[in-house]
């Protein structure tokens, strides 16, 4: 005979047991639920980032099409300001030591891979000048491109410009980054205008254009078939040829950047409805498996009785 302390023991036992087989089909049935549920979580945040994608796509048009306009203009200012120099074959001096490279994007991304073309190309600049024995220095008009440059060539930089993109340039802006950089004190010999020139809807081109120093203008042969430049009229024109160079390149690189960031969302939208038809399908066919097998539960259970 056993003890009460026995008997006591023996039906906790065996109700734990039954406890564990009648709450057992139950877990089950919880875990495909919470399947379900995070199927339909991560269904809803898709869609919901589907609708912010192709908001961002309608408002990238919109300011794609004034920036477009915006370009015509300003491309006559940039390519008159090179006039001169293209005509007077100005080249720069033989023994330039002192080379500026001004890299020109914005604050902004989600528009590909436009900001890191820029960079890649400053950064082939950089290695192939260092390894010619110049000094070279770097001014970034962009969070963008300081960002990407900043651990790898930090000590080549001599000025960031922030708050580009946000709205669309103007010659204002063109003109304080110019003034900044002249009273920088850093006088160069030689540099260039690295910036994104703009194609097509769907197509743009890292491009180049030059900038001389005064003196590489002034001591130039070709500029002696001119009258009446004084050193007061070519340092004056120099500086508005370097504000023209700067207000091209930021409203190029402008429009460029917003067709990227339309093609982008584009793009994304179209990937997160690809995304959405398969997690629906997935949810579907779990949604399936979930009532195949309580069915067949319920009819086990009858058959059993």
């Amino acid at each position: 005979m056993r003890s009460p302390g026995c008997l006591t023991f023996i039906g906790v036992t065996m109700f734990a047991r039954t406890s564990a087989l009648v709450f057992s089909p139950q877990c089950g049935q919880v875990r495909n639920m919470a399947t379900l549920k995070d199927i339909t979580i991560r269904l809803k945040s898709i869609k919901n980032i589907q609708k912010i994608t192709k908001s961002m796509k309608m408002v990238a048009a919109a300011k794609y099409a004034r920036a477009e306009r915006q370009l015509k203009p300003a491309r006559v200012y940039g390519n008159g300001a090179l006039a001169l120099y293209e005509k007077a074959d100005i080249k720069p001096e033989e023994k330039a030591a002192k080379h500026l490279i001004v890299g020109v994007t914005s604050d902004r991304g989600l528009c590909g891979a436009i900001h890191s073309g820029v960079a890649k190309v400053i950064k082939s600049q950089i290695g192939a000048l260092s390894d010619a024995g110049k000094e070279v220095k770097v001014i970034n008009v962009g969070d963008k491109l300081r960002g990407l440059l900043h651990r790898t060539h930090g000590n080549h930089i001599i000025m960031n410009c922030k708050e580009i993109g946000r709205k669309p340039p103007s010659f204002g802006d063109a003109s304080i980054v110019a003034t900044e950089l002249l009273n920088s004190g850093y006088e160069f010999d030689e540099g260039t205008v690295v910036f994104n020139r703009f194609r097509s809807v769907i197509s743009y081109k890292t491009d180049q254009k030059p900038l001389f120093s005064t003196d590489a203008v002034a001591n130039a042969d070709t500029m002696s078939i001119y009258d009446d430049i004084d050193a007061d009229v070519l340092r004056n024109y120099q500086e508005f040829a370097l504000v023209n160079i700067i207000y091209l390149a930021l409203r190029e690189s402008s429009t460029s950047e917003q067709s990227a960031r339309m093609t982008a969302m584009d793009s994304a939208s179209k990937n997160a409805s690809e995304m959405i038809d398969k997690l629906t399908l997935t949810f579907n066919r779990t949604r399936q498996a979930v009532i195949t097998k309580e069915l067949i539960e319920i009819i086990s259970g009858a058959a059993a009785l």
